[in-house]
């Protein structure tokens, strides 16, 4: 199976620092181990302080599927992470 890199910007309701606090929490960290995704990048927008994004790599659909997962979905919205406001694009290696 491929490896697949998803690249995730998105808007956030709360501060980056808040956002981050959740994103890099052990409950997080756990729940992307466990799902066999590696966090490559996280980053704010740097014209944009309502904007962040966040590099994965994992096997191809791996990502996209944790991303439906109410769970996962609960962890996200918590962060400030505004769900519906999320551009997801997808990149394999060639």
């Amino acid at each position: 199976m491929a490896i697949e890199t998803t690249v995730f910007d998105f808007k956030i309701s709360k501060t980056f620092t808040e956002w981050a606090d959740v994103y890099d929490s052990l409950e997080n960290k756990a729940m992307l181990k466990a799902s066999g995704i590696t966090s490559l990048y996280r980053g704010l927008n740097k014209v944009d302080s309502s904007r962040a994004i966040v590099v994965f790599q994992a096997e191809e659909g791996v990502a996209m599927g944790m991303w439906n997962d109410p769970e996962a979905k609960a962890i996200i919205e918590s962060s400030g992470h505004i769900y519906d406001q999320t551009t997801i694009t997808q990149w394999i290696g060639g």
